[in-house]
């Protein structure tokens, strides 16, 4: 596969997370694990899981085009993100394009009651990328889950936790899972569990195949599906998520996660390694657009903000 992105635009991206010069593509760095790992951490401190687009714009519809994904996060300079399909292949043309070797998989999730994943899974709405380095060691990179989603690359093996934020931990494990039917050993799926301190039980969060690699026609589908159907929440929720991060001289890249910050709809929370605390709630649209621009660095034009006029995600305010 030709790259997608231009060395202009690679340096571009690399400069936009603020990783550290080392890793910039004229200091011909390493393909390995410290470089994967900066990545990731820095794309989740600086590009946020959001789906405003499906909010604050007159289409309401999501372009995965290279072109159009790299000048809403890189260009526009207005703190912009994506939802999981746009950040996840966004980052995979990225990856491609410094010479990693990886592939993207389709996920399946799970609803969620209160911030509480419930019941079985669902279909494919949600994406990550598998990278295989030289040493064969194979990683998963997940940039776009959320509040919950890991703050480093999974190694692809069974049963290995870490420390993901705060006291929370995560592991993959494999097993199957409920409504497959033919369940031999090869069938079993890797699943992504956290547990919010040692003394809770693991929670499933999402299950993946490493076993079939999802292609551009495969996206455009499970996209369509998680833009536009009423049944997928990203059209009824008003959703961003945004990591911090601290210098920490052990950490790849020189920056640890520390905490995140999440919209809501109208309610503004932070977690900086403990309990979520609410830091703002807000009654009205000019108080929505001005916490996303306090609390979590974006900013959005005159044009997006009137478009969430008579959407039914607007804040209505009281009369």
């Amino acid at each position: 596969m030709a790259p997608i992105y231009s060395e202009t635009q690679v340096a571009g991206f690399l400069s936009h997370i603020k990783i550290p010069s080392e890793y910039y593509s004229g200091n011909e760095p390493l393909l390995d694990h410290a470089f994967l790992s900066a990545i990731h951490k820095h794309m989740i401190m600086e590009i946020p899981y959001e789906n405003l687009l499906l909010h604050y714009s007159d289409h309401r519809s999501v372009t995965l085009d290279p072109e159009v994904l790299y000048s809403k996060f890189i260009v526009s300079g207005r703190g912009r993100g994506g939802y999981c399909m746009e950040n996840s292949l966004f980052l995979y043309y990225m990856l491609q394009t410094l010479g990693f070797q990886t592939y993207l998989v389709g996920v399946r999730v799970r609803a969620r009651k209160d911030g509480i994943p419930i019941g079985g899974y669902l279909g494919w709405v949600h994406v990550v990328n598998i990278v295989t380095l030289a040493d064969n060691t194979r990683w998963v990179l997940d940039v776009s889950f959320g509040g919950d989603g890991p703050t480093q690359p999974m190694a692809l093996v069974e049963n290995i936790e870490w420390r993901n934020l705060g006291t929370q931990d995560a592991r993959l494990i494999r097993d199957f899972v409920p409504g497959q039917t033919e369940l031999t050993p090869g069938r079993r799926m890797w699943i992504y569990q956290v547990r919010n301190s040692s003394e809770q039980s693991w929670v499933s969060h999402y299950t993946f195949s490493d076993a079939l690699e999802w292609l551009p026609t495969d996206f455009e589908v499970s996209n369509h599906f998680t833009s536009t159907s009423t049944k997928s929440f990203q059209t009824t929720t008003v959703l961003v998520v945004k990591f911090l991060g601290r210098p920490c001289a052990t950490s790849p890249g020189g920056q640890e996660v520390y905490g995140k910050r999440i919209l809501f709809n109208d309610v503004v929370k932070e977690n900086t390694g403990g309990r979520s605390e609410v830091v703002a709630e807000v009654k009205t649209e000019d108080e929505r657009i001005k916490a996303l621009k306090e609390w979590l660095g974006i900013v959005l034009t005159d044009e997006e903000i009137q478009a969430i006029k008579g959407h039914h995600t607007e804040i209505k305010e009281s009369v």
